[in-house]
């Protein structure tokens, strides 16, 4: 076996996030050793800032798997399409979790044959609200803006579950997951739920090893996506953005793109948002930002790419994308009205 075949052999074997890690850090201690301190210090805070997230949603799904409940939700998820969606969508604007917090679910719901659109309805309202960020957005940004983008967490759920939907009818999307997960029951399954996991040796095992293989593909994942955002919050600080982003609704498109790089997380973005509302900034800007950064943050999109086959997420950026485009026009068309 020649060397380039050996090198073939070994990257294909390798855990690709963890030799991306390593890579970044050599790189980054050869060309920019005064950043790797700050990096690491970054990188080490935001996976603690995110840890309680990551934690609960991890343990919400490993217990959905082990008690079986994932069937009995497969099958709430059923009937016709628009009712599923909506459903989808309203319960995706209550849930507590982060944009990546919800992947672990997602791929429970995935493997437990919720169908594609719902799962797509609830992922992308999912991260934008919860009860928690609605009264601190209302706290920080007024409640006007609160409702506004409880009712986009609604309507982006709405518009990329029915996209979604179209797409799978047509046959352009099938399988989902890069890996599909084993021993997840069919919705059509008439699996009995056990609640009490403890009982069981088969559904301690099975919590254990959900929570033990979705907890591993997050910190690894998100260890890399934070390695990255490190370097773009140190060359692209808040106040580039703020000369970036413009006052008025021509501004829009742009602060879509920057919200991707630029966004932290929900909680830490409300007082970078208000300060930059505070400087002029429209809005409707303010609410592209957050809800194209809300939902496809490098660290989210990063856990994404872990998750989904590349078909499916070209798609989720997409709907991303041309749903924050849509929100932030309307709302700009809102704020014009006399």
């Amino acid at each position: 076996m020649s060397s380039s075949e050996a090198l073939a052999v070994l990257w294909k074997r390798a855990d690709k996030a963890v030799l991306t890690i390593a890579l970044i850090l050599v790189g980054i201690a050869w060309l920019l050793p005064a950043q790797l301190r700050d990096s690491l210090a970054f990188t080490g805070h935001s996976l603690l800032e995110i840890a309680p997230w990551i934690a609960i949603s991890v343990l919400v799904a490993a217990y959905a798997k082990a008690s079986k409940a994932d069937a009995l939700i497969a099958r709430a998820f059923t009937g016709h399409p628009a009712r599923m969606i909506t459903l989808a969508s309203l319960l995706g604007a209550l849930s507590p979790f982060c944009s990546c917090g919800v992947v672990p679910v997602i791929a429970g719901l995935l493997g437990a044959g919720v169908p594609l659109p719902p799962v797509m309805a609830f992922w992308m309202s999912s991260p934008l609200m919860d009860p928690n960020m609605f009264f601190l957005t209302a706290a920080n940004l007024g409640l006007e803006f609160a409702v506004v983008k409880t009712l986009v967490a609604i309507g982006m759920g709405l518009l990329s579950g029915s996209i979604t939907y179209l797409l799978v009818a047509r046959g352009f999307l099938s399988q989902a997951l890069r890996v599909e997960q084993s021993g997840m029951p069919s919705h059509a399954a008439s699996t009995q739920a056990q609640w009490n996991v403890l009982r069981s040796p088969q559904a301690r095992h099975a919590l254990l090893a959900s929570a033990l293989s979705n907890g591993w593909m997050l910190l690894r994942w998100m260890t890399l996506a934070f390695l990255l955002e490190s370097l773009m919050v140190s060359y692209l600080p808040a106040d580039n953005v703020a000369a970036l982003l413009g006052k008025d609704a021509s501004a829009i498109p742009l602060a879509v793109l920057i919200g991707i790089p630029a966004y932290l997380n929900g909680f830490a973005a409300l007082p970078l948002v208000r300060g930059l509302i505070d400087l002029g900034m429209s809005p409707a800007v303010a609410l592209a930002f957050l809800v194209s950064g809300g939902v496809t943050s490098i660290p989210a999109a990063t856990a994404v790419w872990a998750l989904v086959k590349p078909r499916l997420f070209a798609v989720y950026l997409f709907l991303a994308i041309l749903g924050s485009l849509l929100a932030a026009f309307a709302y700009s068309a809102w704020l014009a009205l006399p």
